[in-house]
């Protein structure tokens, strides 16, 4: 890993009880004036304070101990590359309490972080500002000059001065609101005090839009507020919303805090959503539903990540980690539980099945890699707290977190977690207090079994055999580290502890036996199993670990996928295993493509969807090849016959996982060149173009893909005015995520420069190059090139944030020899991206391993791919 930054915490002589603060944003010349008068409090006598700023200039500030004369600053000292500023005084500040004043002004940037300024259009086509905040992790410094920790809580009392046609909003609720004594334009919006709470979750939005509001059956007043016009499409997350809040109330038994929750849909935007208290900020595309024109995805999409934020009030917002070292405890909670809330809302969603191929294999997927790191990692400087929001915070966090509570059972669970927010509310705690809590209520030993998983990289393999002795199955488990490069070769051997659950084809959905695994090796009898019955680990795919089977095994549950006797999780996971292993050269691919073929009867969409990732990576793979054809014909022949099945038109008495289904089948026909699906989806398009038949929305990307995949100029030009046309977001996305599969290369060029132009939202054109890299060889190539010359433009716009490392993995995942490695290696060398040298590192691991698994697999694929179509011999 990368130098450390030297980097110290603020000193704790000087800290805030309270702030009031008056912010005065420009909508027209984007900057704000500001006004902090902060309660706070001496504990060690000092003659200077230091606070977190930047990017603001302070014109004055003064400290007035209780009950004396006011003293003036007479030094501001900036530490820009710290973010820090140090007020001194004249005279000692003597322990006590007492008023600092300070005033300032500073930019409505343009770069989604601080107080910045989001672009929109009016309904009469007037663009215009608001003024909105995002300040997790430490960009709360950037709006005023704070204590810009978690850890240093305090009261807050919020004043906004806007021009009097606009709303102006704040975690609290509106106690006041009056004509602003020097511009009779402006008024001055005074909010309620908060209750004691981490800077970063403070927020304000300035800006025209219109609301739905309702009450929850707990009295909340939940309001989502929508650009001017929609209100409509705001009413799907509310009704989400207002059902989740007395669920969380109820499963955490603490009552939420707050009078109020507004949730507001920001035009640019770069996260998906924050989770400010009492204001929870959303991209456009993660709140808003329009019945007729928004696809299930999106519904199912706006589900969880309400569910998610609104998690936070709890976990995150009452209690708060100590230091960004536990952000995983915010994150991984928060993505955990907003599963269990969409079961709870949508139990048709069957989404726990999607949460393994979505969350589960994502992290393991990464976790395997040498360039991983642990789910606690200490972090000091703001860009290396940056570069941790990633699948290992969320994702693995979320799935180990899953694992414990199926440990425990829900109702310890529960327990613990109560006892947890009411010994921490209001206050901040690390990750061991949270297993204290849930030790304490479970009696099981949750700090041992977790640190195994939180504290150490990666997770283990497990292989296991089994011998039938008279009417027993003695099973030999052992475990070692999984390598996403093959069998682990490690001098030290890590041990994780193990929650193991056996399961028979007695019955497939009940554990035969359970036992934690807390040693390198592990025998264990399983009583009266007949020699005919198959034996499987790991049942619903909850441990955090891979399975290989022995030869044996493995084929006695082939037909336990064939006539779906296996539950659906399961035949995911035992699909999933082998591809991996497959991957890592532990299995020949080979196999796994033998077993791909045993799922022509699945019905289970998450079943259908994980296989399709694992086709579609194998599939980028072997475009590297003179045979990439052959995988083409491969995959049409796996899903030519559930698209028979399924049709193009919705059948009554069809659901959301159905139309889900339908969308991903038709699209991986049509993007593979499958006659049939791509002559209809010709004519569908020409109808919808043409306005007789309006595509739905399930339909839509698709058919809008198979077409730009088989397209020309005219094909493209018609996208990019439906996309000029399309008044939603949800409809703009859809369409920039599919432009990347036009295949002509001056085409290709044409959609990386429509990337970076006006039309696109800074937070999008992402999708547009990873699109673009995605959908063909030639397109990886352009991409990878677009991003290089593009390089500070791209740099400048996403300064640090994720999205810089998003972007880079989208361009570079792909390629698989070892001259890209060092091409990639030595660009990042020169064009250095801090908060994404992880990133960096991983990608660059991924590009060689892409190129071992070609040089080991590509022959026999090629050979396997020629053998299924050869004539059977004759006899």
């Amino acid at each position: 890993m990368p130098e450390k930054r030297p980097f110290e915490r603020l000193p704790a002589d000087v800290s805030p009880l309270n702030y009031g603060l008056c912010l005065k944003p420009d909508l027209i010349d984007f900057t704000f004036e500001g006004k902090l008068e902060a309660a706070v409090q001496v504990k060690h006598a000092t003659n200077q304070i230091v606070m977190n700023c930047a990017d603001i200039d302070i014109i004055t500030a003064s400290y007035a101990p209780e009950g004396d004369e006011e003293v003036h600053a007479t030094g501001f000292n900036y530490q820009n590359e710290d973010e820090k500023v140090t007020l001194s005084f004249p005279s000692t500040l003597q322990k006590g309490t007492g008023t600092l004043k300070i005033d300032f002004v500073g930019e409505l940037n343009d770069k989604m972080k601080g107080f910045y300024r989001s672009k929109y259009t009016t309904p009469t086509g007037d663009t215009r500002y608001a003024a909105v905040t995002q300040f997790e992790a430490t960009d709360a410094r950037r709006a005023f000059p704070c204590w810009d920790e978690p850890a240093i809580k305090a009261t807050f009392d919020i004043s906004l001065v806007v021009p009097k046609d606009r709303v102006a909003l704040s975690n609290m609720n509106v106690v006041d609101r009056k004509p602003y004594p020097d511009d009779e334009n402006l008024v001055e919006v005074k909010f309620a005090r908060t209750p004691i709470m981490s800077t970063y979750l403070v927020a304000f939005v300035v800006g025209e839009y219109d609301f739905v509001e309702a009450r929850s059956l707990d009295g909340v007043l939940v309001r989502v507020y929508t650009p001017v016009g929609k209100a409509e499409q705001g009413k799907f997350a509310l009704e989400v919303a207002a059902k989740t809040l007395p669920f969380y109330k109820d499963y955490f038994n603490v009552p939420y805090p707050l009078p109020k929750i507004d949730l507001i849909a920001i035009a640019d935007f770069a996260a998906g959503a924050m989770e400010n208290w009492g204001l929870v900020t959303y991209r456009e595309t993660a709140l808003l539903i329009d019945p007729k024109n928004s696809c299930s995805s999106s519904r199912q999409w706006v589900a969880l990540v309400v569910g998610h934020e609104l998690a936070h009030q709890w976990f995150g917002n009452l209690v708060t980690m100590e230091w960004w070292t536990h952000l995983w405890l915010n994150e991984g909670f928060a993505s955990w539980i907003e599963y269990l809330c969409v079961d709870h809302c949508f139990p048709e969603y069957d989404i726990w099945t999607q949460f393994v191929s979505a969350d589960y294999t994502r992290a393991q997927e990464l976790d395997a890699l040498d360039n991983s790191h642990p789910i606690e990692v200490s972090v000091g400087h703001p860009s290396e707290v940056d570069e941790i929001f990633d699948a290992i915070s969320y994702s693995k966090g979320a799935s180990v977190i899953r694992m414990l509570h199926d440990y425990i059972g829900d109702e310890d669970f529960r327990k613990g977690m109560n006892l947890y927010l009411k010994k921490f509310q209001q206050k901040n705690a690390a990750t061991e207090d949270l297993w204290e809590s849930l030790e304490e209520v479970s009696g099981k030993p949750i700090a041992a079994v977790m640190n195994t998983w939180t504290k150490q990289m990666g997770f283990p393999l497990i292989y296991v055999e089994a011998e039938q002795q008279e009417d027993d199955k003695v099973l030999k488990l052992v475990q070692k580290k999984f390598c996403a490069s093959g069998p682990y070769t490690g001098e030290d051997l890590p041990v994780w502890m193990v929650p193991i659950s056996i399961c028979t084809s007695d019955d497939p959905t009940c554990a035969k036996m359970q036992i934690l695994m807390d040693k390198p090796e592990l025998t264990l009898v399983l009583k009266d199993i007949k020699p005919d019955q198959w034996v499987k680990l790991n049942l619903g795919t909850v441990g955090f670990y891979r399975t290989q089977y022995s030869p044996d095994m493995l084929e006695s549950l082939i037909p336990a996928i064939k006539d779906l006797s296996l539950p659906p999780v399961d035949r995911l996971g035992l699909q999933n295993d082998l591809f991996s292993l497959a991957r890592a050269g532990i299995i020949s691919t080979v196999e796994v493509l033998k077993v791909m073929e045993a799922f022509v009867n699945e019905p289970n969409y998450t079943v259908w969807s994980d296989l399709s990732c694992n086709l579609e990576i194998l599939s980028t793979l072997l475009s590297h090849t003179d045979f990439y054809e052959e995988i083409q014909v491969f995959v049409k022949d796996v899903f030519s016959p559930i698209g028979e099945r399924l049709g193009w038109d919705p059948k009554p008495g069809e659901g959301h996982l159905d139309a889900l289904l339908r969308g991903l089948v038709l699209g991986k026909l049509g993007k593979a060149g499958h006659k049939a699906t791509l002559e209809e989806a010709r004519r569908r398009f020409k109808d919808h173009v043409e306005g007789k038949h309006v595509l739905s929305a399930d339909l839509r990307s698709p058919v809008y893909l198979t077409i730009l995949k088989h397209g020309d100029s005219t094909t493209l030009d018609t996208m990019l005015k439906l996309h000029k046309q399309a008044d939603m977001q949800e409809e703009k996305n859809r369409i920039e995520r599919v432009l990347g599969a036009i295949s002509q290369p001056e085409l290709i060029q044409k959609v990386l420069t429509f990337a970076l132009s006006e039309e696109v939202r800074p937070q999008d054109t992402v999708s547009v190059i990873g699109g673009v890299a995605g959908g063909s060889k030639q397109g990886r190539k352009a991409a990878w090139k677009f991003v290089r010359d593009n390089w500070e433009e791209l740099y400048n716009r996403y300064q640090g944030g994720f999205l810089i490392s998003r972007l880079i993995k989208l361009t570079v995942d792909g390629f698989a020899n070892d001259k890209m490695a060092a091409e990639v290696k030595a660009f990042f060398e020169s064009h250095p991206a801090p908060s994404a040298e992880r990133t960096v590192q991983q990608c660059c691991e991924n590009i060689l391993l892409n190129a071992a698994w070609l040089k080991r697999d590509a022959d026999n694929i090629h050979q396997y791919f020629l053998q299924r179509k050869a004539p059977p011999a004759m006899v």
